[in-house]
């Protein structure tokens, strides 16, 4: 009785061992990689000579799987290619609006660089190089005027201190005469006074 429930129990798990084998081998094939059931058909199938005999059940199977991969793959690729022509639309169109933006920016920049002066449009750096060409022109002028003035001072001054000295000469030569003139006086009535104690 012993040696039955043996035997009915190695049984039973050999059933249940071939269940699950047979049923690994189904989903074998039904899942997976493509490359994973080719690896599986290949093991399962049976050896005959250096041939491998495969069943047409699993040959029709993986025949299946194959075309609807590649059935998928398209309709994948097809969407993928819409996509992409929806993209270069979209990218098309943004480069537009970028285009535009960058025109209007470079439109405002330009006319917040240029300005009406005397009634004449003119650009910002035109204006800046005029401003500085009228102050450079009057710094040159007021330096030129500053040399004049210093020249026309000194000569001024040469002139004035010239006539202080010839004024002093003069004062000089004044007292000098008049200096001469009193001895040539003492000397006349010196000599009158001479005269007249002779005469």
């Amino acid at each position: 009785m012993k040696k039955f429930n043996r035997l009915t129990l190695a049984c039973c798990m050999m059933a249940t061992v071939a269940v699950a084998q047979e049923s690994e081998q189904e989903g074998s094939l039904n899942s997976g990689t493509i490359s994973s059931q080719f690896e599986y058909l290949n093991s399962i199938s049976n050896n005959y000579q250096e041939y491998k005999v495969v069943k047409k059940t699993n040959l029709d199977k993986i025949q299946k799987n194959i075309t609807d991969s590649l059935d998928f793959y398209k309709v994948q690729i097809v969407d993928v290619q819409k996509e992409l022509a929806s993209q270069k639309t979209h990218i098309a169109s943004l480069e537009q609006k970028m285009a535009k933006a960058e025109a209007e920016k470079n439109a405002a920049i330009e006319a917040k660089d240029n300005f009406a002066f005397l009634g004449m449009p003119i650009h910002k750096s035109n204006y800046n190089n005029l401003m500085w060409g009228i102050v450079a022109v009057l710094g040159m002028a007021l330096l030129f005027f500053l040399y004049k003035f210093n020249k026309s001072h000194r000569v001024t001054a040469e002139t004035l201190k010239t006539l202080d000295e010839t004024k002093e000469e003069f004062e000089q030569h004044r007292k000098n005469t008049l200096e001469r003139e009193r001895k040539l006086n003492r000397q006349l009535v010196d000599e009158m006074n001479k005269r007249n104690v002779k005469a």
